[in-house]
């Protein structure tokens, strides 16, 4: 049986993933397995081009923990390789990385956030898609399949058609960043260096997916300037537009939120989607991709199939959407949390949580459902925040407001060192406080 892994290790955050108790055994055992086996090669991205070249086949490219149980149920499911995977597998040039410290960041971009995702390339270094699934992230007990195999298969038709397709596929391709590998980048480059430490703890050298996002921010923060949307808004994902996608296909609609845009664009619960903004599909993580590289104003064109019709939709993006992403579940929220709020970890009560204490509807009613305790998520305890506090009025907005929406204002309007005026409610007492901005 083969293995199939992907890297990025959740560490203890809000999602709280969970970690087998011997890291380092499991990280050792798996190189000893792996390194061994016929259809993956470990850890080495340069020889799956020089393969794939060679044989004309797609490549591959799965990164996964070891150590982390995030995702475990797909990445278990995949490691059986089933017979409905097996002979698509085949096709491809498998190479499984199992750390981030090397990376080059001008050909990697996914969503750092996942613990599971998949990356497929040609030869050329043509990116035909990605692959990541949240349902899976959220549930490791899950093995359903079905949305991976057909993530292959799409992957396989792109290449068939590869290069005759390739101007379609030029929004796929990588945008600009400011580092090459994320051991350039400062907060990375302190503690961790481009190879793994096999001859000490190789667990404590890994430079984690997420961490790269959270070295991101941190070089604007420490710049003192805005963080830019794609990186307090990372990846949004469908739900952002007002439509939710079944897991188990390539992007098909299950329903459609009232009023949302994607309803204003005519998208209707049933359609498949088989183009979004021009770009072929292979998952639902393409879909995020052409989200996270949009601007604050757009319009896409979706092409759609309803029973069995193809038609063509326009999807109006007005300034601002991107703001309408809810990022409180994704391990992005852990380290905006310290920068944005202090370690404050922020509800915004519904309609009866309101009408109990007596709070409107309309205005801003953030409930600390917890708050950290050690380093920059011990700024706010140390400001006098408490748990239970019910934040009515933060840097002057007093507007109903989402937590992710919030950290957003507060990393792009305020800069590392301010002190922004915070007004809490605290049982029957309003009081002023200082939240500091890290």
């Amino acid at each position: 049986m083969k293995r199939v892994f992907l890297f990025s290790l959740l560490s203890l955050s809000l999602l709280h993933a969970e970690a087998v108790k011997d890291r380092e055994g499991a990280v050792r055992a798996d190189k000893a397995k792996m390194e061994a086996d016929k259809r993956w090669a470990y850890n080495d991205i340069e020889s799956g081009f020089r393969q794939a070249k060679l044989t004309g086949k797609p490549l591959l490219i799965v990164m996964r923990c070891v150590p982390c149980l995030a995702c475990m149920g797909l990445d278990s499911a995949v490691l059986m390789e089933s017979e409905q995977l097996t002979a698509l597998l085949d096709q491809f040039v498998c190479v499984r990385v199992i750390n981030a410290n090397a990376l080059d960041l001008t050909k990697f971009q996914f969503d750092f956030d996942l613990s599971f995702s998949t990356l497929f390339f040609n030869s050329d270094g043509t990116v035909y898609g990605r692959y990541g699934s949240w349902t899976h992230q959220k549930n490791s007990a899950d093995q359903t399949l079905a949305g991976y195999k057909k993530a292959l298969e799409a992957a396989l038709a792109i290449h068939k058609d590869y290069p005759t397709n390739k101007a379609s596929l030029a929004d796929k391709q990588p945008g600009p960043i400011p580092f090459v590998n994320p051991t350039d980048i400062p907060k990375l480059a302190e503690k961790y260096k481009r190879e793994l430490d096999w001859e000490g703890k190789v667990v404590q050298s890994c430079v984690h997916c997420h961490m790269i996002g959270d070295a991101l921010r941190t070089s604007y923060r420490d710049q003192k300037q805005p963080v830019p949307d794609e990186w307090v808004y990372p990846m949004p994902s469908p739900e952002t537009l007002g439509m939710s996608l079944l897991a188990n296909h390539v992007a098909t609609v299950s329903a459609v939120a009232s009023g949302s845009l994607a309803e204003k664009a005519g998208v209707k619960a049933g359609d498949e989607i088989t183009a979004f903004g021009g770009q072929p599909l292979i998952s639902v993580a393409d879909i995020s991709w052409a989200l996270h590289r949009t601007g604050d104003s757009a319009q896409h064109e979706i092409r759609i199939k309803r029973s069995g019709v193809e038609t063509k939709l326009l999807l109006d993006l007005p300034s601002g959407w991107k703001k309408q992403t809810d990022n409180s579940g994704k391990v992005s929220a852990w380290s905006m949390r310290g920068m944005a709020a202090g370690g404050l970890n922020m509800l915004d009560l519904t309609d009866a949580e309101r009408k109990a204490r007596n709070l409107g509807t309309d205005g801003m009613a953030l409930w600390v459902k917890g708050l950290g305790m050690y380093g920059i998520h011990a700024a706010a305890k140390k400001a006098g925040f408490q748990k239970e506090d019910v934040l009515i009025e933060v840097a002057g907005i007093k507007h109903r407001i989402t937590e992710s929406r919030l950290h957003g204002h507060l990393m792009q309007e305020h800069r590392k060192g301010d002190k922004v005026p915070v007004k809490v409610l605290r049982g029957d007492k309003t009081l002023d406080l200082l939240l500091p901005m890290q």
